[in-house]
């Protein structure tokens, strides 16, 4: 005896139903783990932003006055650094005998950035300014990292007209709109030099 018509579309619905939701779940089971890893990921990396921030802050607190920069063997390079379409990084004042040095140490960075204003210098960042092709051939062709925080590479010919570097800004005395290691900074400017 075969079943009625109504029976096999009813079954034949709820087949189909079952097949919908179980590959939906498929789908869905892989995204979720994905998003809960990324999660994770971004609470790391906030969590790492927000540490090497304070290692620089406590390691460059000394410099607060560019008077006592400039006593430690940093002076100014440059002038005002400005973006063309937007932000400033400020005047950086670099420590020559740091530049050589490959050691990464949040209390020592090899360029510290001051804000002018009004006939005052005030700290914002740092900068970690490592030779490339040094940093390369004493660490297996490996970029710098510093707690977590890759550098980045600036090839020669660049702007500075010095040979190719990685470099990484830490923003510990300016908040960043963009974020902490992002070389611009829009709440920095040059306009008060």
């Amino acid at each position: 005896m075969t079943a009625p018509i109504s029976q096999l579309i009813l079954k034949s619905t709820i087949r189909t139903l079952s097949l919908a939701l179980l590959s939906s779940l498929i789908i869905a089971t892989p995204l979720l783990a994905s998003e809960k890893a990324s999660d994770h990921a971004a609470a790391h990396q906030a969590s790492s932003q927000g540490s090497l921030v304070k290692l620089v802050r406590a390691g460059t607190r000394r410099y607060i006055d560019v008077n006592d920069a400039t006593v430690a063997g940093y002076g100014p390079f440059l002038g005002c650094v400005a973006g063309t379409d937007h932000g400033a990084m400020g005047v950086h004042y670099v420590n020559g005998t740091l530049l050589g040095n490959l050691t990464l140490d949040p209390s020592q960075p090899q360029a510290l950035i001051y804000e002018p204003s009004n006939g005052k210098m005030t700290l914002v960042g740092v900068e970690f300014i490592l030779d490339s092709a040094s940093w390369l051939a004493a660490n297996n062709n490996t970029p710098p990292v510093l707690d977590g925080q890759v550098f980045n590479f600036v090839g020669a010919p660049n702007r500075f007209n010095i040979p190719a570097f990685f470099e990484l800004h830490v923003w510990a005395w300016r908040d960043n709109p963009q974020g902490a290691f992002v070389d611009w900074n829009n709440d920095v400017t040059c306009d008060g030099q």
